[in-house]
Parts: C-alpha cells; sequence; structure tokens
C-alpha cells in the first residue's frame, strides 16, 4: 500500500525547501495527491524516498523559476480550474462578474462556498453583492478627461493604461486593503476600466430603445459594456456571449509574467490600482497579452484564405514566431482558444474572416508549428466580430484584472515581502586603490 506523507516531510526527507518541492512538482519530477479538501498537498513516500537516492534534478529551464502557493488557479496540460471549477465551463454558464467574484471571494454566486474556511468569503461576497458594478461620476470624470490628449487611433489597451491610474485619484480610500474593501474597489475598477473607454460608434446601442427585450438582461453585464466600446455595430446577445466567455477564460492563469509582476506589487502593499497598473505593464509585451495585437495584425493581412500560406510564410521568413500560436504549458492545444474558436465558429460559421483564420490554422499545422492559443483566438473574435483595432488585447486586460486582484488579495493577506535573489556574476571584488590605479 502507498504510503502519502505531507509537504512538509517530503521536504525534510529531501533536504530542500517546500517551495523546492512545488518546483519538482510544476517540472514533473514529482507527483502529488490533493486531499479531498483541496488545501493539503500529498507525496509518495517512494518517490520521495528514489528522488533523495538519485539526488537533486538539475535541469536548464527556459525560465526562473518562482513558486507561491496559491488557492486561485490550478493548471494541468489539458485544462485550468477556478478554485476547483472548471474555467471551460465557467465560460459556458457564467456572467464575467460571478467568475470574478468567486477569484475574489472563494464563494461562486447561487452556489455554495468551495473552499474551507471561506464563510467569511461568503460574508464579504453577500456585502458586495448588494452594489452595482460602476464607477463614480467623479471617476468616469477623470478618466475620460485623461485620454483628452491622446492622439486618434490609440489603441484601447494604451487608453486603459490612461485609465486606471485617473480611477485611482479619485477613490481615497484605494490604501484600505481588506478583502470587502479591495472587492469593492475591484467592481468599480473593472467597470471604470470599460466605461471610460470611447465608445465605438456614434450612439451606445444600450441607449437605443430598440434594444430588444430579450438582450435587455444583457446590458449591465461587462460583457455587453465592453461590446459598446469595442463594436463598431450593435453587438446581438450571441455575440456578448462570446465576449463573457473570453473574459472569463482570460481571467487568471497562475502565475503567468503580468500576474507574478502584480502579486509583487501587492506583496510590498501596493494598493489595487497599482497592482493592475504594474499588470498591465507586463502583459504589453508579445509574447504575453501583447500577442493578440500581433494576431490581429496578421490574419488582417490575409484578405482571403487563399492568402494563408504568404502570410505564415512572411512571419516564418522575418526569423519571427508566428503570432498567437504556442504555449509554454499546454504543449498539445490550449484548451481556453479551443472553447473559444468553437464559440466563435458557432456564432459566425459563414464568416470570411473565420475562414481565413482557419486556413492561418491549418497553414501552421502543415509546417508542424504549435497549436493556436487564447491570444489567437481573441484576435479570431476581434476580426470575426469586427472590432477596432486592438479589441483582443482590451478584453485580455479587463478579464485578466478578476485575476490581478485576486492575487493581490492572496498578498495582502499573506503580508509578507516576494524579495527574490539574484546570484550575482559579475567581476570580483576590486580594492578602491586597485580602482584608482
Amino acid at each position: 500500500m502507498t504510503e502519502w506523507i505531507g509537504a512538509a516531510e517530503a521536504a525534510e526527507r529531501l533536504g530542500i525547501k517546500q517551495a523546492s518541492l512545488y518546483a519538482y512538482v510544476s517540472r514533473g519530477v514529482l507527483t502529488r495527491r490533493r486531499e479531498p479538501d483541496g488545501r493539503a498537498s500529498m507525496f509518495d513516500a517512494d518517490e520521495v524516498a528514489l528522488l533523495a537516492r538519485r539526488g537533486r534534478p538539475r535541469r536548464a529551464t527556459a525560465a526562473a523559476e518562482l513558486v507561491i502557493e496559491s488557492e486561485l488557479t490550478e493548471i494541468t496540460s489539458k485544462t485550468q480550474r477556478y478554485r476547483g471549477y472548471d474555467a471551460t465551463e465557467l465560460a459556458l454558464r457564467c456572467t464575467f462578474q460571478d467568475v470574478a467574484m468567486l477569484l475574489w471571494t472563494g464563494v461562486l454566486p447561487g452556489s455554495r462556498p468551495v473552499a474551507a474556511g471561506s464563510g467569511r468569503a461568503a460574508e464579504d461576497f453577500e456585502l458586495a453583492a448588494g452594489s452595482r458594478w460602476s464607477a463614480t461620476p467623479a471617476a468616469l470624470a477623470a478618466a475620460r478627461a485623461a485620454q483628452a490628449a491622446l492622439p486618434a487611433g490609440t489603441l484601447p489597451l494604451e487608453r486603459i493604461q490612461v485609465i486606471v491610474p485617473a480611477l485611482a485619484v479619485t477613490d481615497p480610500f484605494r490604501l484600505h486593503l481588506d478583502r470587502p474593501a479591495v472587492v469593492a474597489a475591484g467592481m468599480s475598477l473593472v467597470a471604470g476600466m470599460t466605461d471610460a473607454l470611447p465608445p465605438a460608434r456614434a450612439a451606445d446601442p444600450a441607449d437605443d430603445p430598440g434594444w430588444p427585450q430579450a438582450e435587455a438582461a444583457l446590458r449591465d453585464r461587462i460583457a455587453a459594456r465592453l461590446a459598446t466600446r469595442l463594436c463598431p455595430d450593435p453587438a446581438p446577445a450571441d455575440l456578448i456571449r462570446v465576449i463573457s466567455a473570453a473574459l472569463i477564460l482570460v481571467a487568471d492563469h497562475e502565475l503567468a509574467a503580468s500576474t507574478l509582476a502584480a502579486r509583487v506589487a501587492a506583496s510590498m502593499r501596493a494598493d489595487p490600482y497599482a497592482v493592475v497598473s504594474t499588470g498591465l505593464g507586463a502583459m504589453t509585451g508579445a509574447l504575453h497579452g501583447g500577442a493578440a495585437l500581433g494576431a490581429e495584425l496578421m490574419l488582417g493581412s490575409a484578405e482571403s484564405p487563399a492568402d494563408a500560406p504568404r502570410v505564415v510564410g512572411d512571419v516564418l521568413r522575418r526569423g519571427e514566431k508566428l503570432p498567437g500560436f504556442g504555449h509554454f504549458v499546454y504543449r498539445d492545444g490550449d484548451p481556453r482558444a479551443n472553447l473559444l474558436l468553437r464559440l466563435v465558429a458557432e456564432y459566425a460559421p459563414e464568416s470570411e474572416r473565420l475562414a481565413v483564420a482557419s486556413a492561418v490554422t491549418a497553414e501552421a499545422r502543415r509546417r508542424a508549428l504549435p497549436a493556436p492559443n487564447i491570444e489567437f483566438a481573441l484576435a479570431v473574435l476581434a476580426g470575426v466580430a469586427g472590432m477596432i483595432r486592438g479589441a483582443g488585447e482590451a478584453i485580455f486586460a479587463v478579464g485578466r484584472t478578476a485575476g490581478w486582484l485576486a492575487h493581490a488579495l492572496e498578498e495582502y493577506e499573506r503580508n509578507v515581502p516576494i524579495r527574490p535573489r539574484c546570484i550575482y556574476t559579475g567581476p570580483v571584488a576590486v580594492s578602491e586603490r586597485a580602482a584608482g590605479q
């Protein structure tokens, strides 16, 4: 019979810290079993003993590893779960607001608490549920005024980077970091990021008296409000549901680069707005959320499916990676992208832009390139829906804000600064006398 031991004992037998133990798990060196309550990790004693006899593994990695314990998101090679809920299932049946509340409080509206010790989170949710997802008039006025000097054609993400600090200066309680206050700030912040963007058309469709009654229930959703900022044409209910699914699918992804940056800021007691600004700065890179814009531009350069070989070939001839393809975790395909691409195809099966995207994917597969990831799927959604330029990365930013704030909440409660150390590889010490000679 297998003997299962706890993380502390496994680390002691290996002579390592628990952080290193979880690094071994992430690299596939050790396997672990989760206890039914989801909070405790157990390890096979025989596997630990075998590893102890072999000695600590040495393997080059593509990125430095920093392991932080979190109750938020679990990633496997095939899926991800938010507090135990399959994210792809949540994307099909929940609103983005509901999933944000799950990440922030541990409670999915309409469900029982999913984690031990989440009674306080339930109380927090009841507090927040009585509030609206809205920014104050003063906050919206400041955020809109801050954009006044921006040139025409400024991308939505660039506007959001201006909006967030403008919202911050209007919140005198932004340094109040207990959970209910951060949840309330998060609701206002997400709403402000969305509502302060300029409408994509002269008349806001949500104010149109001809809006079908069946769609009226969607008006207050963040997805619907974001659609009015990104879609020049009125967004039907089916499209709003696809946008909502996209927001949910990108809400969190464990310690992605932007999330790590946000957590470090939060560990230093930065306020929620500063945490989100930090995350936004990290996600703009071409290897993170900014890849959605690269994929948009690539797809936009193809007028028809017949152009796919040329488009893919042009990128490869420049010595670049195909934007929106491949993922550090999902070697066999990104489940978030798979679902979002399916939903887009169901929404507009006859779309010419969808046919172009399918042809690009087929060409990448023919050349044995990696599978498409969530950034590519966001670019396809933006193209098929006729959204404004940069819409994909704007969806990513608004959705991921929920995750950044959830990680910030964990850091506020942990209250221990994240201070990694580096290994100095520069010159040996030089005396002042030798330096002056």
